[in-house]
């Protein structure tokens, strides 16, 4: 079975992971420019070296509490061609798990998270949630149309 690496990061309290082949990059806090008539989930662009992407709030896009206080990390991932920042509340390390490690999502995550959610590994007492990036980024999904934002 293959051997994968996952970028991990923490969202409410939960251990999330993507694979690194979809991490361009993470670092702190960086300034966001308001996108007018965005849904909530874009929480505005990011000029990354001359690239413009949009931010997503991972917390928004689940569906769970506003972030309390402090800034959020950002995640950049790819998505095919498009480049997008993944704002998250911590960055942790790179976790490695067999394939055949990967299970079901648990049936207690609900709302739009389970949409969001491949799978889990079971690691050091806590179950890493493996986040499908591409369904992440899909804020058409959000809004139930394929002309949002288009």
């Amino acid at each position: 079975m293959a051997v994968r690496q996952y970028a991990t990061f923490e969202v409410d309290g939960q251990y999330f992971g993507v694979d690194v082949a979809r991490v361009q990059e993470v670092f702190r806090h960086h300034d966001r420019t308001p996108v007018p008539l965005a849904p909530p989930t874009v929480a505005g662009l990011i000029n990354l070296r001359g690239e413009v992407i949009p931010a997503i709030d991972v917390r928004t896009r689940m569906g769970l509490p506003r972030r309390e206080s402090g800034d959020p990390m950002n995640v950049v991932v790819r998505d095919g061609d498009e480049v997008v920042s993944l704002l998250v509340d911590s960055i942790g390390d790179v976790s490695e798990a067999d394939d055949a490690a990967v299970e079901p999502p648990p049936t207690t995550i609900t709302g739009p998270a389970r949409d969001m959610i491949l799978g889990a590994i079971p690691q050091e007492g806590r179950l890493l949630l493996l986040l499908d990036v591409s369904r992440t980024v899909d804020v058409n999904q959000e809004l139930g149309r394929e002309d949002a934002l288009a």
